[in-house]
């Protein structure tokens, strides 16, 4: 691979701890031939040895510091193991870790995965013997800096805010990344510095983003193939309940990083339709919706999503009239949510003192401003918004939890902390039930050689979870980044610098693995008219 030797520390099998017992003033030896240490059973003392040690700082950085106790007499055999170093536990990452394990053994490779929750992270590796759990604080460079020097690719699923810090400590020790977070400016800045040293930052490698970009790529190329040119460009998104079974009031589920459902549309948004650029402010995103039919689904709701316009040059349809990239969801989820935004809640700045204390119906109260005198919280709340007391709009938010005397009892400060709260506890995923992604391109086309008349061309991928088993959202944003990660480490994939998955060396061979394993798109070609 250009600019970097996977599989380091090869005598080792690239693990830290290995590498210190190894070491020149190590105190551990190792007596027994190769032949009498299986595979199964190193692995096995490795995991008692972390597990015994805690596997913590002094694991990493000073042997010394490590029990009598776990000294041993093997000797170890020349593995070349490729480290997998997964950042972040949650949710979106089950189904990843889980995938990476079931190939560890076949392709000799070792996955580590970090989170602040130790037993989350032990939870994820489920005592596989190519696998350990680490307690890891993004903040600690005494832990942070060995683990990523040592990895031959780290998978970042941690919140966006944390992306640069670990990209930037990728570039510094040579580290590939692949990311599902969004390219931010921090991760354009190190471009320079990570083609110098021939690493991969590889973002935004996830559902959406991710599979969306890769599959537009692909229709994109081959509608220009077939002498097609694009005149308009809509792509939509979402992760929703499956459509066949019970739903709460408002009809979403929790199956990502909650705070990104919090905090959503806070950057407003930019689009172009028919040739005329559209702005939206934080506090209309959600004011500002209009319908989709989706096959198999029916109608739902769209809102604009981030800055659509910096797609032109990322497809490469600088030329079209429309440009649109929204999330969709189920009718009525907008004007509800958008009330939340209103009230002021998606907040992460101003500190409540005592929030944990405190009760739903005291911090909505907050938010209230003094004029308003009605008898209730809940009438307060509805003449403030401007909405029916009696309407269904308060009838979610009263469901949803804004008007309950039980302290908050979350952890943070800030009223987005509260909101984040909520969303776990009243829009969590129930046992039996199923999640659902779906994904929707829809592109104008027409033909100027005549060969074809205009038409419209709309590919779709549903994919809906297992009762019990892995989540739509975990599996879509995990398998194309574990297929992403599993050609870095099989050199098959020479790209270097700051990436996102619209280079053809990774959308075709992800696309394609993709839909071997049932995640495929379906077409429609309709004609275009002059209402359409």
């Amino acid at each position: 691979m250009p600019g970097r030797e996977t599989g380091k520390n090869r005598a080792t099998g690239g693990c830290p701890f290995l590498a210190a017992c190894t070491a020149k003033d190590s105190i551990f030896s190792y007596q027994a031939k190769p032949s009498a240490v299986t595979i199964h059973g190193l692995w096995s003392l490795i995991m008692e040895t972390r597990e015994t040690a805690s596997y913590d700082r002094r694991c990493l950085s000073d042997p010394l510091e490590r029990p009598a106790s776990i000294r041993s007499t093997f000797q170890y055999p020349s593995l070349p193991l490729k480290q997998i170093l997964v950042l972040g536990a949650g949710q979106s990452s089950s189904f990843l870790i889980s995938h990476l394990l079931e190939l560890a053994d076949e392709k000799h490779w070792f996955v580590q995965v970090g989170d602040l929750d130790l037993e989350l992270a032990r939870q994820r590796i489920d005592g596989h013997h190519h696998g350990t759990a680490l307690k890891f604080d993004i903040n600690d460079a005494s832990l942070r800096s060995p683990l990523v020097e040592q990895a031959d690719v780290v998978i970042n699923m941690l919140p966006p805010a944390f992306q640069g810090l670990i990209a930037l400590e990728c570039v510094q020790h040579g580290t590939h990344m692949i990311s599902v977070s969004y390219r931010d400016q921090a991760i354009r800045d190190l471009e320079p510095d990570a083609l110098r040293k021939g690493v991969l930052l590889l973002c935004e490698l996830g559902l959406d983003p991710g599979i969306d970009y890769m599959s537009a790529m692909a229709l994109i190329q081959r509608i220009r193939g077939e002498g097609g040119k694009i005149e308009a460009f809509c792509s939509y998104g979402s992760g929703i309940p499956a459509p066949d079974q019970e739903h709460n009031p408002l009809k979403y589920v929790v199956t990502w990083n909650p705070r990104n459902v919090a905090m959503g549309g806070e950057e407003g948004a930019q689009y172009m339709e028919r040739g005329k650029i559209k702005l939206v402010p934080h506090h209309n995103v959600f004011h500002h919706t209009w319908s989709v039919e989706v096959e198999g689904i029916g109608l739902l709701e769209a809102y604009a999503n981030r800055d659509s316009m910096a797609y032109l040059e990322n497809f490469g349809l600088e030329g079209v009239q429309t440009m649109i990239r929204g999330t969709l969801r189920y009718p009525g989820w907008s004007e509800t949510w958008s009330q939340i935004v209103a009230l002021g809640l998606p907040n992460e700045t101003l500190k409540i003192p005592r929030l944990a204390q405190r009760t739903y119906r005291e911090v909505t109260e907050m938010f209230l401003p003094l004029n308003i005198t009605e008898s209730s919280v809940e009438q307060r709340t509805a003449r403030f918004l401007g909405i029916s007391p009696t309407g269904i709009i308060m009838d979610k938010l009263r469901w949803f939890g804004l008007f309950c005397d039980e302290p908050i009892g979350c952890r943070g400060e800030t009223a987005a902390a509260m909101l984040v709260h909520m969303l776990q506890t009243r829009l969590r995923l129930e046992s039996g039930d199923r999640d659902m992604v779906v994904l929707v391109h829809e592109l104008d086309v027409s033909y100027p050689d005549g060969s074809k008349p205009p038409e419209r061309v709309t590919s779709t991928l549903t994919a809906v979870g297992q009762p019990g088993g892995f989540t739509a959202m975990s599996r879509t944003v995990g398998l194309p980044t574990a297929i992403a990660a599993r050609l870095l480490l099989e050199d098959k994939l020479s790209l270097i610098g700051c990436q996102i998955p619209t280079h053809p060396s990774i959308y075709q061979p992800v696309l394609s693995e993709l839909a071997a394993a049932g995640l495929a798109f379906t077409e429609q070609v309709t004609p275009l008219t002059p209402d359409s």
